[in-house]
């Protein structure tokens, strides 16, 4: 069998991307404040799936749009996700992305306290100040420590997006999360990971881009 490939120019190829997308979704609707971060996660899996297993809480995109413009922290629980979030974005509205993940800090608290990295750096973001989007796409611990944090009432994020992949603790972890009562965005069930969670960040950034043209 044959396969012609199709010449698009570069910067056409995420313009094409999101029509074939729009074009397979075959007219089914997705509410206008989440469609960016919906089509964005399937753009960046090729997985339809995300239609169905991203969960938004109540008002997720609008406190962390507010978030954003006030020069809100990323933190990731990998340096991957942190790597594949657009900087030019983040320098626009004055955020930074951080992971602690390889700091001598967190591995020394992590070997003190035995527990991972990933709940260590959840332990060390709980003191940073401001307003904190913690992007997990990797650690399920992470989620726990920082539901832990938030049921204690020691650390309050202004969004949660909560999109670790695998099999162990990966979906109770999730629900843990949902049912803490903090703004979330979900990727529920098995699914999702470092590029998963690094999309999402992109498309609240992008967002924000098309609000602030709109409000000028």
């Amino acid at each position: 069998m044959e396969h012609k490939l199709e010449y698009v120019l570069p910067q056409d190829i995420e313009r094409r991307s999101f029509e074939i997308i729009e074009r397979e979704l075959g007219g089914r609707p997705i509410p206008a404040e989440i469609k960016p971060i919906v089509m964005r996660a399937i753009h960046t899996t090729a997985d339809f799936d995300y239609l169905d297993n991203l969960y938004f809480s109540g008002s997720a995109v609008e406190t962390a749009l507010s978030a954003l413009e006030n020069g809100a922290t990323i933190v990731t629980d990998t340096n991957m996700a942190r790597a594949g979030i657009n900087k030019a974005a983040l320098a626009r509205h004055g955020c930074e992305c951080v992971c602690y993940m390889a700091d001598e800090d967190v591995a020394a608290a992590a070997k003190a306290a035995g527990c991972t990295r990933a709940a260590a750096s959840a332990d060390k973001a709980a003191k940073l100040g401001g307003d904190v989007i913690y992007a997990v796409g990797n650690a399920p611990t992470a989620l726990v420590r920082l539901c832990e944090h938030i049921g204690r009432g020691s650390f309050k994020p202004a969004l949660v997006i909560g999109a670790p992949v695998g099999f162990v603790n990966v979906v109770q972890a999730k629900e843990m999360l949902i049912a803490s009562g903090i703004p979330c965005i979900v990727a529920r069930g098995r699914k999702g990971g470092s590029n998963v969670a690094a999309a999402i960040c992109n498309a609240l950034l992008y967002m924000l881009d098309d609000k602030m043209r709109i409000t000028r």
